[in-house]
């Protein structure tokens, strides 16, 4: 049995509430019965306790996170994904080190703590190369740097965190094993366990993120507090959370039958209340970490999805300072409300929000409180 088999039936078979040191005590039937409430004056009730939550472990600051997504090329068939390999009518571009650097510079002058260097799993991107831009990076600016580039090779991970890099993020999307392998195949001759890659992670020393989407098509509900579970067991840094947003360029949006066979009552929702949900539940479960308030909220809701994920357990943002020219073209799904958006000027119209919900942005690069 690999490791996800055994997390699995670990999370399903137990009835106990999630035993992670730093959660709250929350069992999975409870996760589950929140996740089914449609009544608005108690789902009121958890809204107040997530945020009561954020701001006792974690306060009332709000942590922008500089998003630089440095290329778009993707040697994955994921088939949920705008950037899938077998995507034909995309143009693919890979960022140098000087536009990253120009990058990790504004985001200095912009008072941001933290870059977020992002990618489709791009082995274009080389061990050398990321190793020189990390070290660019820490020499010449006070940033803390997050990487998401994927399942990359253990000597990679090892490289990249002895040149300075503090965090990684990699998202397991699904704890359920048959459904993560529907939509993410392995590539030949070599099976993915994010899972087993987690925890490596946390062995050398980065502060590790994970996350998933919300609605995703043969997500039932119990999947999906397995994976709330999942986020204790795992302790994880940073969690993000996002409704999923069908691209039609994807085999998944092309066969969408294929997945769809699950009782309109078993299947998840992709809708903004879910997202909210899995959010405030995930605070409750996991109250030390830093959860973003998402992109993918904010295009589903442009006016106040990212305020609302703020307002229900969420601490932190993430602004994209992906040049325009490129930001485009890293088309995970569609629409992305960050397509025009300006930083600076997306940033002073959160910080009346955030000032408005009594917040504050951060200062430096908020790690985990622990």
């Amino acid at each position: 049995m690999n490791e996800t088999n055994r997390h699995l039936d670990n999370s399903v078979n137990s009835a106990n509430a999630v035993s992670s040191a730093n959660s709250v005590l929350l069992t999975r039937a409870e996760i589950l019965r929140w996740l089914r409430e449609s009544d608005e004056k108690k789902l009121a009730e958890l809204w107040q306790q997530a945020d009561a939550t954020r701001q006792q472990r974690v306060g009332d600051a709000v942590h922008l996170r500089a998003l630089v997504e440095i290329s778009n090329h993707c040697i994955r068939k994921c088939s949920y994904c705008g950037l899938h390999v077998d995507h034909q009518n995309l143009t693919r571009y890979r960022m140098n080190t000087d536009e990253i650097l120009a990058c990790a510079h504004e985001a200095v002058e912009f008072g941001y703590g933290t870059i977020v260097m992002q990618s489709g799993e791009d082995y274009g991107l080389t061990k050398t190369f990321i190793s020189d831009v990390v070290r660019r990076i820490k020499s010449e600016t006070p940033l803390a740097i997050t990487l998401s580039l994927g399942e990359r090779m253990n000597n990679e991970l090892i490289e990249w965190r002895k040149a300075g890099a503090d965090r990684y993020l990699l998202r397991f999307e699904t704890s359920n094993p048959q459904l993560y392998e529907a939509i993410h195949p392995s590539l030949p001759n070599r099976q993915s366990d994010r899972f087993a890659i987690l925890r490596f992670l946390q062995q050398l020393g980065y502060e590790t993120g994970s996350g998933i989407m919300v609605g995703i098509p043969g997500q039932r509900f119990d999947t999906l507090a397995d994976d709330i579970v999942a986020f204790g067991e795992l302790d994880l840094d940073m969690i993000g959370i996002g409704p999923y947003i069908s691209h039609p360029d994807t085999p998944l949006a092309k066969k969408n039958d294929i997945y769809t066979s699950l009782d309109s009552q078993e299947q998840v929702p992709n809708s903004e209340l879910m997202t909210y949900k899995a959010v405030a539940l995930t605070r409750l479960v996991c109250p030390h970490a830093n959860i973003p308030s998402t992109t993918a909220l904010a295009t589903i809701n442009r006016e106040t999805g990212r305020e609302l994920g703020l307002a229900r357990g969420a601490n932190v943002v993430m602004l994209n300072l992906t040049p325009v020219h490129y930001r485009q073209l890293y088309e995970i799904y569609p629409a992305k409300t960050c397509i025009t958006e300006s930083a600076e000027v997306y940033r002073q119209q959160l910080l009346k929000s955030v000032e408005a919900m009594g917040r504050h942005f951060g200062v430096g690069p908020g790690g985990t409180k622990r």
